[in-house]
């Protein structure tokens, strides 16, 4: 396994960058937020019909939407993402709607030196783990957080769709890549239509689906749902067209023929 904390602050510095202007961004809707607006999709909510009364992890929460529409299903939630600037602005939006919320910054791999405590319910969602280059260590995270008998629910990109290249869907990376990290340089926009510092490098990692699920079986977890979605919930991609309300296909080829997103949900012990 190569030595990554080289590139996990790389990461970081990045995601820092990209706060202000995602917070900005129509992309985020930070305005609709604050009036009322739910931001979590289909497949997470379908994963966790019913979080009152519970409590949530939800790691790797950018700058805490999504954390924070749980608090506002009910879920009692804390929220940890490695970008500092992150946190500062997730705190700063749960003051301003009112909501108890707790959130800590932190890589993942090194949370358990910053948050104790188990949860009711550990969720993470789209555009997660090709951060992490360990999946082991993930599982291992999710385990130590999960109360016995909680919820996990993971709603991410499909790793068949992280294989390609999002302009001419030919495939690009492999599905396959034994914990391979790849190096490219930021465009002038991020994913969400803001401007950020061109040239910054970013590091990534592909994961099949069973990289992800293996480890979550071998500590324990019961798998009660595993769905697949020919769409995206976001217009986050190159040459998108939107065939229904909130679900975007690409433009290139007919509808149902990409795996774009899943969902799974289950139980620890």
């Amino acid at each position: 396994m190569e030595n990554n904390a080289d590139k996990i602050d790389a990461n970081e510095q990045l995601w820092d960058s990209r706060v202000a202007g995602h917070v900005a961004s129509p992309f985020y809707d930070v305005p609709g937020f604050l009036a009322g607006k739910c931001t979590l999709m289909a497949p997470e909510l379908e994963g966790l019909p019913d979080v009152r009364g519970k409590s949530l992890l939800h790691l790797q929460c950018h700058f805490g939407l999504d954390t924070l529409s749980w608090a506002r299903r009910g879920a009692q939630v804390t929220g940890m993402d490695i970008s500092g600037a992150a946190i500062r602005q997730a705190r700063e939006l749960a003051e301003q709607i009112g909501v108890e919320a707790n959130f800590v910054q932190s890589s993942l791999y090194d949370l358990p030196e910053h948050l104790d405590g188990q949860f009711d319910i550990v969720f993470t969602s789209y555009g997660a783990l090709l951060w992490l280059p360990d999946l082991d260590r993930w599982a291992d995270v999710v385990k130590r957080y999960l109360k016995p008998g909680g919820q996990f629910c993971i709603a991410e990109f499909h790793p068949t769709w992280h294989t390609l290249d999002w302009n001419t869907l030919e495939s690009t990376y492999p599905y396959f890549n034994a914990g391979h990290a790849f190096e490219e340089e930021t465009p002038a926009e991020s994913y969400a239509g803001a401007a950020q510092a061109a040239g910054m490098k970013e590091y990534f990692w592909c994961h099949s689906i069973s990289e992800m699920l293996q480890p979550l079986l071998d500590r324990g977890l019961r798998i009660e749902q595993f769905k697949e979605y020919s769409y995206s919930a976001y217009d986050c991609f190159p040459n998108l067209k939107e065939v229904r309300p909130g679900q975007f296909v690409p433009a290139a080829v007919a509808e149902g023929r990409l795996p774009m997103m899943l969902m799974v949900a289950g139980r620890m012990g």
